[in-house]
């Protein structure tokens, strides 16, 4: 696994390929998309790291960022198109704002931006979008653990909200700000947007582009594993027997649980079943 800081103006696949070029193998990819404009945390699997990937998509992520009131954009963040005329924001009371803000805040149904990843019949939301198409996506559950305003700053007719928000996974703080200004009759968009954690994954273990340069080393996955996921330890007849697929007994745990044989080796992610436990993925194949 690796931690990238991603700089703005890449998008995530641009960090692939130039990890794909620095760890000098094709074998790459990333649990996450951010949006060009954002900066921040991108994890990457490479080479068997990349059969992790899938059981870290779904972890919560936090950001910091910035919401602007006043003015709505067809992306619903800075890059877009302004819809309509700006509306004066600054006449916003405070009670006014902390109540939207508590609205938006706990288990929501939220509607993904237009411009987004997410596929409609086969192609992506936001290929549509910039092909003349009006699309509107069904809304979907999503918690936000966390939203915060740390400050706000006026300049009519616009305010702009520096906001702190931990999220589930598929939740779009863009969105979150389009619903925000809607929900006010002002009209919202982001302005800037930094991933500060992803899972466990933190801005203190992510590394530059820069630095990954100097040093392409990566976490070995036994040790990602051990942060990641409770442990099982194996014999060598259990390690031997997962390693060719086979079940265990049930260990109880409700998510991915890392097996590791009597050597250390990490042996595969099991995942209980009616059935006892099954290997999710085998990283020690025999």
């Amino acid at each position: 696994m690796l931690v990238v800081d991603k700089p703005a103006g890449w998008t995530s696949h641009d960090v692939v390929g130039r990890c794909r070029r620095l760890l000098r193998t094709r074998r790459v990819g990333h649990a996450g998309t951010l949006d060009p404009a954002a900066t921040g945390v991108l994890v990457l699997g490479v080479n068997r790291g990349t059969k992790f990937l899938t059981h870290l998509v779904a972890h919560d992520k936090a950001y910091t960022a910035t919401v602007r009131l006043g003015a709505a954009t067809v992306t619903d963040d800075a890059e877009g198109e302004v819809l309509g005329e700006p509306v004066d924001a600054t006449v916003l009371a405070p009670d006014a704002l902390a109540a939207a803000v508590a609205a938006l805040t706990g288990p929501i149904a939220q509607r993904p931006s237009a411009v987004s990843a997410v596929k409609v019949d086969g192609r992506r939301s936001y290929a549509r979008v910039r092909g003349g198409e009006e699309v509107e996506l069904p809304p979907r559950p999503v918690v936000v653990a966390r939203f915060d305003v740390l400050a706000r700053r006026d300049a009519a007719p616009f305010v702009d909200l520096d906001v702190a928000v931990e999220v589930s996974s598929g939740t779009y703080v863009r969105a979150l700000a389009r619903d925000l200004g809607a929900a006010l009759g002002v009209g919202g968009h982001l302005t800037a947007l930094r991933r500060t954690r992803s899972g466990p994954f933190d801005l203190t273990a992510a590394r530059t582009l820069e630095e990954v340069e100097r040093e392409p080393r990566v976490e070995p996955l036994a040790d990602v594993a051990r942060r990641l996921f409770p442990v099982r330890e194996l014999d060598a007849a259990q390690a031997a027997s997962v390693a060719h697929g086979g079940f265990l007994p049930a260990g109880g745990a409700a998510g991915p649980v890392a097996a590791f044989g009597p050597d250390g080796t990490l042996v595969a992610l099991l995942g209980d079943t009616p059935r006892g436990a099954k290997p999710l993925l085998v990283v020690a194949p025999a």
